[in-house]
C-alpha cells in the first residue's frame, strides 16, 4: 500500500471513529425544535403530574415541563444544547443533563452551569383545565 493510500485509509478510519464517538455522546435523540415525537394539541401531561418547584422530563416527546411557581407551567426542549443528550431530571430549581452535568434554570431555560453555553429552547404549551398540551 502506498504512503498516500495508507494515510487516506487512516484518515477515513479516524473520521469514522470520531463520528461514532460524537453520535454516542449526543444520545438524546429527538429533533431540534423541542417537540420530539409530540404533535401540536397532544396532551403531554396533567397539571398534577408536575410538582411545584420541580418538573417532569418527557424524553419520548422531547420536552421537559416545569412549574416554577404554583400554576405557572413552562416547557423547554429536553435536548441539552451542549452535546444533544436528553436531560434527565428537574431538582433544586434546575434541569440536569446527565452526560456532562450541564444545569439549566427551570424558570427560563438559561444555563446555570456548563459546559452548555446556550439555554434550552422554550417549547410552546397550553394549559386547558388540567391538561398540558403542545400549543
Amino acid at each position: 500500500m502506498s504512503g498516500v493510500a495508507r494515510r487516506t485509509v487512516v484518515a477515513a478510519a479516524g473520521g469514522a471513529s470520531l463520528a461514532a464517538a460524537l453520535t454516542a455522546c449526543g444520545g438524546g435523540g429527538g429533533d431540534t425544535n423541542g417537540k420530539g415525537d409530540a404533535t401540536e394539541g397532544e396532551t403531554l401531561a396533567r397539571t398534577a403530574d408536575i410538582p411545584v418547584g420541580g418538573g417532569k422530563v418527557l424524553a419520548d416527546k422531547g420536552v421537559v415541563i416545569t412549574q416554577p411557581k404554583a400554576g405557572e407551567f413552562l416547557a423547554f426542549s429536553s435536548k441539552c444544547t451542549h452535546a444533544g443528550c436528553a436531560v434527565s431530571s428537574v431538582k433544586d430549581g434546575v434541569i440536569v443533563c446527565p452526560c456532562h452535568q450541564s444545569q439549566f434554570d427551570m424558570s427560563d431555560g438559561s444555563v446555570k452551569s456548563g459546559p452548555a453555553g446556550s439555554p434550552l429552547p422554550p417549547t410552546p404549551i397550553q394549559v386547558v383545565g388540567d391538561a398540558i398540551s403542545l400549543g
